[in-house]
């Protein structure tokens, strides 16, 4: 206030010591400069309001804390609050400014697109995984997303980045670091590259090895799409446009995965390419030529090896009495195989809120969503939104702060914060994701560091 006070205290005596002529010249020439000092002032203070408002809404929510996949952090020592990334976020008022400084205000929405730190001007952003609360189990790789094992590359949701256009550019990347890598090997290895995972970066790393003419083999463990394949019927999928070797650059923006599926199964058609599904990879090991990569079906002498499998690995499970049950599954499949069941959802992260929404939506369904915490803070707001809705319309009953105790064959006991609930049951399905493959990383001599909101 008291720069302000010495502002009109200087344009007053300035008018004390002119001519009425001249004060009408300055008077014209100011009253514009005024105008737009007040207008970009309320502007400013309605900006840094509306991001207090989106903050504090956030944390009210449980979902203020940054997500443990990539996220932008910013050293305000840098930063000039000139907003540039705050309009360039595809994902919406991710970000905001707040006294002058731009704020992660609404982290829960951040998919990691990275544009952010590419259109700051002043470097002042950073790209990170993890964060304080909880750290994330990262392979250790160079540049090249070369392990410190070489020869064995990492891409993909493995190495942290489970946005799939991210995927699609890292499998790519990482094949041309692989030819290079070949070119200079003494390895007689009769395969260049053994390509583990046939998810967005395992299928844009085939389509490099058989654009260039290598000889490889991809191993899938299922099908063609790894994760995404298990995706929810119509979930969207792909929010900016990639580079797919051999095709060129795919203009999807936002689409659904059965259509993202389709296209691939397209390209693998129309290209060529090998992939051998349902061959699950079993073990690695680090030979003097190279490496020796064993499945179910057979043993591959390679030069090269790289994993571009998921994070989610072995499905973790409740540890409870009768889980062992046919009854129990560990990912959705179709929906439409629950119609008419009482269906229990054990998760809160976004895979769980999807299952029991979809399966809501079948005829003659009761689903009970439980989650072990007080907030839905790993899930996307959209569907926290969804699953609200969906409970206020006696869709879906919601237990938070509640954990399985045991599974009978025709019912559930559920511990919660008002005792015991025992509920009709005919399908259950766990979402509490997976055992990272962190001990065959070890066992082939990968380095691995836990990141808790580091670069």
């Amino acid at each position: 206030m008291e720069k302000q006070s010495d502002f009109f205290t200087d344009i007053l005596y300035l008018f004390s010591v002119v001519s009425i002529e001249s004060a009408q010249d300055i008077l014209a020439f100011l009253v514009p400069i005024v105008l737009a000092w007040f207008i970009y002032r309320k502007i400013k203070k309605n900006r840094d309001e509306c991001s207090q408002r989106i903050l504090q809404n956030s944390r009210q929510a449980g979902l203020g804390e940054p997500p443990v996949s990539l996220h932008p952090i910013i050293d305000h020592n840098l930063c000039l609050g000139c907003a540039t990334c705050v309009g360039a976020c595809p994902e919406g008022k991710v970000l905001g400014v707040i006294h002058e400084k731009v704020h992660l205000v609404d982290p829960s929405h951040c998919i990691g697109h990275g544009v952010c730190k590419t259109v700051c001007p002043t470097g002042a952003i950073s790209l990170v995984i993890g964060n304080e609360k909880c750290g994330v189990d990262i392979p250790l790789l160079n540049s090249n997303f070369e392990t410190n094992v070489p020869g064995l590359f990492v891409a993909g949701e493995l190495g942290g980045m489970g946005l799939i256009r991210n995927a699609i550019e890292q499998g790519r990347q990482a094949m041309e670091s692989i030819c290079q890598t070949i070119k200079n090997s003494p390895s007689s290895a009769p395969y260049d590259v053994v390509i583990i995972g046939a998810g967005p970066a395992g299928f844009s790393a085939t389509l490099g090895a058989h654009q260039h003419n290598l000889n490889y083999v991809t191993l899938e463990q299922e099908t063609l799409g790894g994760t995404v394949a298990h995706f929810p019927r119509g979930k969207i999928v792909m929010t900016a446009p990639v580079l797919l070797p051999i095709i060129g650059q795919i203009k999807f923006n936002e689409t659904t995965k059965e259509i993202l599926l389709d296209f691939w199964r397209g390209v693998e058609k129309q290209t060529g390419v090998k992939l051998n599904y349902m061959e699950r990879m079993e073990s690695i090991k680090k030979t003097n030529d190279g490496f020796m990569v064993t499945s179910l079906k057979g043993t591959y002498h390679t030069k090269s090896v790289l994993l571009a499998i998921g994070r989610r690995g072995t499905p973790r499970k409740l540890g409870v009495p009768g889980e062992e049950q046919n009854k129990v599954v560990y990912r959705l499949a179709d929906p439409v195989e629950f119609r008419h069941q009482h269906v229990l959802v054990v998760g809160g992260g976004n895979s769980a809120l999807e299952a029991a929404i979809t399966i809501a939506d079948e005829p003659g369904t009761t689903v009970t969503l439980s989650y072990r915490s007080t907030a839905f803070a790993k899930a996307n707001p959209k569907n926290v939104d969804k699953v609200n809705i969906a409970a206020r319309n006696n869709k879906m009953t919601v237990l938070l702060k509640s954990t399985v105790k045991e599974i009978t064959e025709k019912q559930v006991i559920i511990n919660t914060e008002d005792g015991e609930q025992t509920i009709e049951n005919d399908a259950i399905i766990i979402c509490a994701g997976g055992i990272l493959p962190t001990p065959m990383l070890k066992a082939v001599g990968v380095d691995i560091e836990t990141r808790h909101g580091t670069l």
